[in-house]
């Protein structure tokens, strides 16, 4: 069933609006702070990846999207969409060999995530891309590093109005890389399965074409959101003397939000206060307490996790589309690894989930991040698209499943690594109060009906774990075989966390 789009709740006013002061900065993971940049260097010419010059912010260098004004509230951030050419031909090149894209060596204006983009959401990219990349102020290159190239599974249902009211692209999986200001890339084609047929003359096989419109994409996530004082302290300014005997000298000075920021606040005010940057753990009891029951009911549902709401990890509210997107409930769960690598640290989480909300957003064409919410490797919830985390929110984590569904990416990427404990502990800790609120059971099974994917047809009633891997609805790799392999564990233990 198509998501019932509604406008953002209760905050209509373009003008900034005075707030009380969210909840102290304690409460969540340490948030680190960019350091000092070098001057931006020469890039290509450059509109926004909407197709529109960006002037939201001030000027920039050449090649690169303008930074958007830094506020207190809304962090900067900013994208470098490089065109992708064919590269020179080597001299040892076997003739008719498949031509290779990409970029030579080049300066860029400092970056922490890449991927590439192309014009057809509905091409694949039949290839491999790899990309290298030099650490800001050093000389010191990576090594060349894989590009997950399979990204389409990770999108809106076709029909959608995500999907149908956008320019949507293709997009390989974004992969962090870190603080960089050089970049070299390659996207080789692959060669076709079959050979020529016979009385071809020995020709070469015909490479698969690439996508048309290749572009790499620099993504730098901006400057971590600034820690709030606590309560108490005055914000950025000395105590102002009382007025009256009553009022306390180190009263708090108020927070303004803009109207951005405060609707994708409002959405959890069941949960939190207005601009608050955590949403508090609750006890089981305290849980069972806050969901309103029928007299003498007994729910199946885990104590609520803390969630770091999407103010605590620094989302530009500005990005994304105005309206929320709902569907009737959430009947299941999809787990997910970002496939962005794993060469980061917990504390750099808000930045990876930044960079790869603009990705989504910038570079891919969506409405907002994609999925409903994010793990990192030490075990911090966060939450992910707007709309409210008690809510039933229309993700793009899984196409053809996200109806009546959720997903829940773990960052990282874990094909060949094995999950940390702590990950896979708060997908159970959060599937149990989340698929709680719907009356889900996380070992049960459930019918769902496919929006068309390359493994299920539309229309098609599929029968599957209610805690599933992206695998089960899509032909995938996603979420990686050692996180898929964990999945058994995270059903058990969010059952067990429910009182089942």
């Amino acid at each position: 069933m198509r998501a019932l789009l509604v406008t953002s709740v209760g905050v209509t006013c373009a003008a900034a609006l005075t707030l009380p002061l969210a909840a102290p900065a304690s409460s969540a993971p340490a948030l680190s702070s960019a350091s000092a940049r070098p001057p931006s260097l020469t890039t290509e010419p450059r509109t926004d990846t909407s197709g529109t010059t960006d002037t939201s912010g001030t000027t920039a260098p050449d090649g690169a999207e303008p930074r958007a004004v830094k506020s207190a509230a809304e962090p900067a951030g900013s994208t470098q969409s490089l065109p992708l050419a064919p590269l020179a031909v080597p001299s040892n090149r076997v003739a008719g060999a498949p031509a290779v894209h990409g970029l030579p060596q080049r300066d860029a204006r400092p970056f922490s995530l890449v991927g590439v983009v192309w014009d057809d959401a509905e091409a694949e990219l039949h290839g491999t891309v790899q990309v290298r990349t030099r650490a800001t102020g050093t000389t010191r290159w990576s090594d060349w590093q894989d590009v997950e190239t399979h990204n389409a599974d990770h999108a809106a249902d076709l029909g959608s109005a995500e999907r149908e009211g956008r320019t949507v692209r293709g997009a390989t999986a974004p992969l962090w890389v870190g603080d960089s200001d050089g970049v070299e890339v390659r996207v080789r084609p692959e060669s076709p399965a079959t050979p020529e047929p016979p009385g071809s003359q020995d020709r070469a096989a015909t490479p698969v074409p690439l996508p048309e419109g290749m572009r790499l994409e620099l993504v730098d996530p901006g400057e971590d959101p600034a820690p709030e004082p606590a309560r108490g302290a005055p914000a950025n300014r000395a105590a102002v003397p009382a007025v009256f005997a009553d009022t306390p000298p180190t009263a708090a000075l108020p927070e303004v939000l803009t109207a951005e920021i405060a609707a994708a606040s409002a959405v959890n005010a069941e949960v939190a206060e207005l601009g608050a940057t955590v949403i508090p753990a609750l006890t089981q009891a305290e849980t069972v307490e806050s969901v309103n029951l029928a007299p003498g009911a007994k729910p199946y549902i885990g104590p609520r996790p803390k969630i770091v709401t999407r103010k605590g990890w620094g989302a530009d509210e500005k990005l994304r589309e105005r309206n929320f997107g709902y569907t009737k409930s959430v009947k299941a769960a999809f787990v997910h690894h970002s496939a962005t690598g794993n060469n980061y640290t917990c504390k750099q989480a808000p930045s990876v989930l930044r960079s790869i909300y603009r990705y989504h957003v910038k570079s891919s064409g969506w409405r907002d991040f994609g999925y409903n919410f994010a793990v990192d490797k030490c075990g911090n919830i966060y939450e992910g698209r707007a709309g409210g985390v008690t809510k039933a929110v229309l993700g793009a984590h899984t196409l053809g499943f996200n109806t009546n569904t959720m997903g829940i990416a773990v960052l990282g990427s874990y094909g060949s690594t094995n999950p940390p404990a702590a990950a896979v502990t708060a997908v159970s800790k959060l599937t149990a109060w989340k698929l709680g609120l719907f009356g889900a059971n996380p070992k049960g099974k459930v019918t769902l009906v496919s929006g068309g994917s390359n493994k299920y047809r539309k229309g098609v009633k599929v029968k599957m774990n209610v805690i599933s891997g992206h695998r089960d609805g899509f032909a995938t790799e996603c979420p990686g075989a050692r996180l898929y392999k964990k999945l058994g564990t995270a059903r058990t233990s969010s059952a067990k966390l429910q009182g089942r």
